[in-house]
C-alpha cells in the first residue's frame, strides 16, 4: 500500500508539470525520440532530461537506447491508478454532498 501510495504521488507530481503533461500527450500518440520530444520547448536538452527522469522515476515514462538514439514510450499504467484515485474521490464527494443535500431537505421541511 505503501509504495502504491509513493507511485501516485509521483504521478501527482510529474503530472503538475506542462511540459511533463505536453511530452505525456505526445506519447499518447507513439514513441519518439529524445530530441523529437524536446524539440518543441524553450530550454536546454539537460533541463529536459530532468523533465524525463521524472516521468521515468514514477514509472509514466519508460525509455530504450538503441545505438545513439533514445526512445521513449508512454506506460499507461500509472494513469489508472491516478484514475482509480480521483475516481475513488469523486464517489466520496458525491456521497457526502448528496447527504448535505438530504440534511438542508429535511431542514427546510421541518
Amino acid at each position: 500500500m505503501a509504495n502504491q501510495q509513493t507511485q501516485l504521488d509521483g504521478v501527482f507530481h510529474a503530472l503538475a508539470d506542462p511540459t511533463r503533461r505536453a511530452v505525456v500527450r505526445r506519447l499518447a500518440r507513439g514513441t519518439a525520440a529524445v530530441s523529437e520530444l524536446a524539440a518543441p520547448f524553450d530550454m536546454a536538452l539537460p533541463s529536459f532530461l530532468q523533465h524525463l527522469k521524472v516521468l521515468e522515476a514514477c514509472g509514466l515514462v519508460v525509455s530504450k537506447k538503441a545505438g545513439r538514439i533514445r526512445t521513449c514510450r508512454l506506460s499507461p499504467r500509472p494513469l489508472r491508478s491516478a484514475e482509480i484515485w480521483m475516481s475513488d474521490q469523486r464517489a466520496l464527494w458525491t456521497r457526502r454532498l448528496d447527504q448535505l443535500d438530504d440534511y438542508l431537505v429535511e431542514m427546510k421541511d421541518d
